[in-house]
């Protein structure tokens, strides 16, 4: 079944109500897609690089979720490789704090 990148006001993996909070999360909840943001916060990184990045991915999945990231408006191609958009650098500013509440997430469960 080929993949379609989720869209607001479509029906989306586990709702039917289109509502955009549903998109975002079926497209973020999917393989490596918050890899790739988290990889290209602040940096340009070719296809090559960005699959070593993410722990040697395999290059059909990143593919097929650059392709996603692209067609959602939160990642282009540039020159010189692949980086976040004004859009995708905004939503990684807003997952970075889950990142830091993580690490200390992390260190409780470990008491």
């Amino acid at each position: 079944m080929p993949s379609v990148t989720p869209r607001p006001g479509a029906p989306v993996r586990g709702s039917k109500s289109g509502k955009p909070i549903m998109a975002i999360f079926d497209l973020l909840g999917r393989s490596w897609s918050l890899g790739v943001i988290w990889q290209l916060s602040g940096r340009t990184l070719t296809f090559r690089q960005l699959q070593e990045a993410c722990g040697m991915v395999s290059p059909t999945v990143l593919n097929r979720r650059l392709k996603e990231l692209r067609e959602s408006g939160l990642v282009e191609r540039a020159a010189s490789g692949y980086r976040l958009t004004g859009s995708g650098d905004e939503l990684f500013r807003m997952l970075e704090p889950i990142g830091s509440w993580s690490e200390r997430w992390a260190e409780t469960l470990e008491e």
